[in-house]
Order: structure tokens, then C-alpha cells, then sequence
């Protein structure tokens, strides 16, 4: 699918990003692969080991929706994964989030559009489900913009999905880098927000290959889920240091005992697929409207009116042991 085309990735230099250009060289042979972010120091240190012939490197921001024009001219495929992803910051600089993750993402559908980008997924997170909290609520909002962009698009083939996740194992920021710190650092405990709290856990390799599937899946305006095991904080904290005593801290503002991928007021329009779900879209499309059997020809089915997907009630978890035997690092 991606043999002889030219890939675009937004915010390219982050965990996705490095991952996904890794798997793009190795099991395919694209024209281009363009790396859209605008952090120049992190380009030059990806460049050091991703600097194939067909690799590009884009200074550029998701604010800026000329320069975001130019980059997508004769760009076939689309994954945008540039955001403001920490919780704290979004609340001490709201209009910050809002300008990335909204009025970005309005810019990349109006650049993909512009270009006849084939298809484009945007990446989501599972605080956007149900969200408590400014970056939640911005990336909801952003998956509502992508969704409704399949009715933009008029008779160009530009088609626009969502792939929502919960926490990448050992990305950079999350839980793990940060136990692996405190302990490297001689901290005598690590802090536990909640004995109970638990979190969706995928691997940026399971990340990468679902985009990836996805792409071939999609008909536009899903919402795409993947099945993945949920894993409890203290079990995690176990997993790094176990012999580590654990200090309970309280929950933080903006953050939830258990994540949500799938809100119980969205089960009506949720598919129930082998290793997936599918959130159908609100609003009627003049392309498609059944998303009941996807483009590679695999079927779902409705699940029970009020079915909720959260990290509390999963029937996959993940033990300490079992977070031990996984590549975390891939």
C-alpha cells in the first residue's frame, strides 16, 4: 500500500514517529516519507539515523497552515500526530493546547483537502473519551474535526479517520521513563496516585501496526480502537522496582481512576470487531454509512446498549510479569 508513495507524518520526531518511520523502511519501499515538526534539534538527531533517500525533513508547525500546504504538495497519505500532550501544561496554557490540537488540526484537513491527500489518520488518546481535562477535551474536539471532514471533501478522494489509543509502554514522558528516573535517581519510594488506578497499556510497535492496518481498513469518519490489555498502577510500579516501597499520593486534577476509550453514550454507534472496535460516526455521511464491514472485508457487530470499553472493566490485563517478558522498549 505505501510502495511508491509519499507519507507525511506532523509532530514526526516523537515516540509514534520514530517507530513508525522504522517499520515504513523496513517492510515497505516509500517515494517519500516527510517529517513535519518544529523542533530543529530533534530533526538533526533523527537524522542521524533515519537518513535514507527518501527521508524529508520539514521545519514546520501545525499553526502554520501555508507552510503545512507546502509540506502535503503530492502527499499521498497523511498520519498526524503532532499535539500538546501533557495534562499539566494544557491547563496552565490553554490557548497553547487549543491552537495545536484544534486550530491544528483544522489546518492539516484544510492543507489535505487542498493537496488530494488519499487518506489521513489522526491520532487520538483515550482522554478524549468522556474528558476531564483541557488536553481531553481539545483532542475530542479534534477528533470531531476529522470525522465531520469527510462531508468537506466534495468529490476529491481524501478520506479522514481517527485511531484512538491509551498509554504508549516507555514513550517519552510516560509513567515508565519516569519510575526508571526516581529509582536511578535514589528516590526511596514511588509515588502511586490511587491503589486502584488502572491504565490501557500498547507497545509503540502494536501502536504502529494498527495505523498501519487502519489504513487499509478504512472507508472514512471511524473512530478505530484497539483491543489492549489494561495494567494497574501498582503492578506497573512493581514491574520497574519491586522492591520499592509505593507512597500513595492522591489523584491529580484532571485525571481519572480508569481511562475510557469507548463511552457507554456512544454504544450505539460502536462496533464490535476481532481485535477492535469501531465508533461509527453522529452525522451522516454522502460517501458511506454503513461501517459494518471495513475495506479489508472484516465484519463487526453492535455491541450491548450501554457497553462502556474502560481500563477497569477490560477482560485483558497485564501482570507485572507479563509487562517484564514484553519488549517495552518496541
Amino acid at each position: 500500500m505505501f510502495n511508491g508513495q509519499s507519507i507525511l507524518i506532523t509532530g514526526g520526531t516523537g515516540s509514534f514517529g520514530k517507530k513508525f518511520i522504522q517499520v515504513l523502511l523496513q517492510e515497505y519501499k516509500p517515494k517519500k516519507i516527510i517529517i513535519f515538526s518544529r523542533d530543529e534539534l530533534k530533526q538533526f538527531e533523527m537524522h542521524q539515523k533515519y537518513n535514507d533517500p527518501c527521508m524529508r525533513y520539514f521545519i514546520g508547525d501545525v499553526r502554520d497552515k501555508a507552510r503545512l500546504f507546502e509540506a502535503m504538495e503530492g502527499v499521498d497519505y497523511v498520519i498526524h500526530a503532532a499535539a500538546m500532550k501533557q495534562v499539566p501544561a494544557a491547563e496552565y496554557n490553554p490557548m497553547e493546547c487549543i491552537k495545536t490540537n484544534i486550530y491544528g488540526a483544522e489546518n492539516v484537513i484544510k492543507a489535505a483537502i487542498k493537496s488530494k491527500v488519499k487518506k489521513v489518520i489522526a491520532l487520538s488518546t483515550d482522554k478524549a473519551a468522556n474528558p476531564i481535562n483541557l488536553y481531553g477535551a481539545t483532542k475530542l474536539a479534534s477528533d470531531k474535526l476529522f470525522v465531520a471532514a469527510n462531508n468537506m471533501v466534495g468529490a476529491r478522494v481524501t478520506r479522514f479517520s481517527v485511531v484512538r489509543y491509551g498509554n504508549v509502554i516507555c514513550s517519552r514522558g510516560s509513567v515508565i521513563p519516569y519510575f526508571r528516573k526516581l529509582v536511578e535517581d535514589g528516590e526511596a519510594e514511588l509515588p502511586i496516585t490511587h491503589p486502584d488506578m488502572t491504565r490501557f497499556m500498547i507497545t509503540l510497535r502494536q501502536g504502529v501496526a494498527f495505523v498501519l492496518k487502519n489504513f487499509g481498513r478504512m472507508q472514512g469518519g471511524e473512530i478505530f480502537v484497539p483491543k489492549i490489555p489494561s495494567m494497574k498502577m501498582t503492578e506497573l510500579a512493581k514491574a520497574i522496582a519491586p522492591s520499592f516501597p509505593q507512597k500513595i499520593i492522591g489523584i491529580r486534577p484532571g485525571e481519572k481512576l480508569h481511562e475510557i476509550m469507548c463511552p457507554s453514550d456512544d454504544s450505539h454507534l460502536t462496533l464490535d470487531f476481532n481485535d477492535h472496535y469501531v465508533i461509527c460516526p453522529t452525522i451522516q455521511f454522502t460517501h458511506h454509512s454503513d461501517f459494518r464491514m471495513n475495506l479489508l472485508k472484516e465484519t463487526g457487530r453492535p455491541v450491548k446498549q450501554g457497553f462502556e470499553y474502560n481500563s477497569g472493566n477490560n477482560t485483558q490485563w497485564l501482570t507485572h510479569e507479563k509487562l517484564l517478558e514484553m519488549e517495552i522498549g518496541a
